[in-house]
């Protein structure tokens, strides 16, 4: 029996959204040991080669057991990797989750809209109504901007593995 599965690719006009490659770990690596990145991500901690592979795994793996995941982010003049954006749902996670993270060389350009925009519009037009939101750590002001900018609203907060955060919520309960 084959049980694999293809991530579908997402193009946007100056993006490339598709799986994560065994060569993206390099770029990856770099920008999960940049304090700066990281600051608001999971605990705030950078992560270390052998997790930023476990992470990259666990992205591919996740499409394969949920239909839905996280793409990494190709810019498509160059073919860089400069992110990650998508869905995300472990079953510990308390809702769907919009997110994404830029590498510093790529904020302020609009990839990050332009990238969850993306992932926000595959939600839609594939999943089954739930609700869909944007769990974002406090301070986190370019997340928020992002956030906003796709139209979330924000609606309360919530405690995400011991950490407080901001849920910010995509349209209705229903991504549809």
């Amino acid at each position: 029996m084959n049980t694999a599965f293809t991530i579908p690719v997402i193009e946007t006009e100056r993006l490339r959204l598709r799986a994560f490659r065994e060569d993206d770990l390099d770029a990856l690596a770099a920008m999960s040991a940049d304090p700066e990145v990281m600051r608001y991500i999971g605990s705030g901690e950078t992560i270390d080669r052998t997790g930023t592979w476990r992470a990259m795994a666990g992205f591919n793996g996740h499409w394969s057991l949920r239909g839905f995941g996280m793409w990494a982010i190709e810019r498509r003049s160059d073919g860089a990797f400069i992110g990650r954006a998508g869905l995300h749902h472990p079953p510990y996670w308390p809702a769907l989750e919009l997110g994404y993270l830029l590498g510093r060389t790529a904020w302020g350009q609009g990839y990050a809209r332009e990238a969850a925009r993306a992932a926000l519009d595959f939600a839609r037009r594939t999943l089954p109504p739930q609700r869909l939101v944007s769990f974002i750590r406090p301070g986190n002001e370019r997340s928020v901007k992002v956030a906003l900018a796709l139209g979330a609203r924000r609606d309360g907060t919530a405690d995400l593995l011991g950490t407080p955060v901001e849920v910010y919520l995509h349209g209705s309960e229903a991504p549809r």
